[in-house]
């Protein structure tokens, strides 16, 4: 029986990786040139403001948490950097950086101090969020002034050998990501967090303020998600990123970090994104529309959630 149970949680711990490549041939089979590099690469760069969301959201669920506030948080940085722009240049991303992180702060701090459940509080800070980005813009859509932008972005928009730098700017932020979580003490802290909260705070450890942080990373790293959006786009918008929410959770999930946490972490939740950008892709290659895409994200996230979640940490499920 153990050797069994062993066997489980080793396909398990490989199932993303197995999950994706089995995509990509399945798409593969229908158009051979889907698998081509620069289409890979392409597909790649399209997904990285949801691979930087989905990267922040990872240290919150890593410690059994959830962060419902990214997709808001990310279109109030659409709108903070588009009308700071004239004034600040390049400046306008340390600004947006700065709201992300302190709306995120403001979600670990009710959560640990206030003993409120994550979901409300991060579903209370992405409301004042949605309601700065509305009064913000005057609820309409913004645009950046050309020259304005390649000044202070145009090195984010521009490639290398083909290579677009967003992508390489992302894989650069994931790999720092995954540096503080496996090699720093506040990383390995948030997985022992996720593992038993119980026994960090028997030791001695502040628990709460490593939830703190991890919360302010991921408003952080929503933040720049939402910077990412505003370049490509050339605006802002209180509305921008909508429908971001549901993928980046996916990606999180599918990757092999549970909602219970303890497990899984960036490089998981690089894997569950490419999942989802490659399902997505075949999406269109299959002409389902946007509504049954939504429908499908759906029901991964109660297909992931129920194949990874740790049930000895709930002893009751209301």
């Amino acid at each position: 029986m153990s050797g069994d149970l062993t066997l489980t949680e080793k396909l398990r711990r490989h199932l993303p990786w197995i999950t994706l490549v089995s995509v990509l041939l399945l798409v593969g089979l229908r158009d051979i040139n889907f698998l081509s590099p620069q289409n890979l690469i392409t597909l790649s760069s399209d997904v990285v403001p949801l691979l930087i969301m989905a990267t922040g959201m990872t240290f919150v669920i890593y410690i059994g948490g959830i962060d419902l506030s990214s997709q808001s948080i990310a279109n109030m940085a659409t709108v903070l950097a588009t009308i700071s722009l004239p004034a600040l240049g390049v400046g306008s991303a340390l600004l947006v950086i700065a709201a992300g992180l302190v709306s995120g702060m403001v979600s670990g701090v009710v959560t640990t101090r206030l003993k409120v459940p994550s979901f409300i509080s991060t579903l209370a800070v992405g409301g004042i969020a949605l309601s700065v980005g509305q009064y913000a813009s005057g609820q309409q859509a913004l645009h950046m002034d050309t020259e304005q932008r390649r000044q202070a972005f145009g090195w984010m928009t521009g490639q290398t050998a083909g290579v677009p730098h967003i992508l390489v700017l992302a894989l650069a932020i994931v790999a720092i990501a995954w540096f503080m979580q496996v090699r720093m003490l506040p990383g390995r802290t948030l997985k022992a967090i996720g593992a038993g909260e119980p026994v960090v705070v028997a030791s001695g450890i502040r628990a709460d303020r490593y939830k703190i942080l991890a919360f302010a990373l991921s408003g952080m790293f929503a933040a720049i998600a939402g910077l990412m959006f505003s370049v490509r786009l050339s605006g802002g918008s209180p509305t921008l990123a909508e429908g971001f929410l549901l993928p980046a959770i996916v990606a999180v999930l599918v990757g092999g970090t549970p909602l219970t946490g303890g497990v899984g972490g960036v490089l998981n939740t690089l894997i569950g994104t490419m999942i989802v950008a490659v399902v997505r892709a075949s999406m269109l290659y299959f002409n389902i529309p946007a509504t049954g895409q939504q429908i499908f994200f759906g029901l991964v996230l109660i297909v992931a959630i129920a194949t990874t979640i740790d049930r000895s940490k709930m002893k009751v499920v209301k």
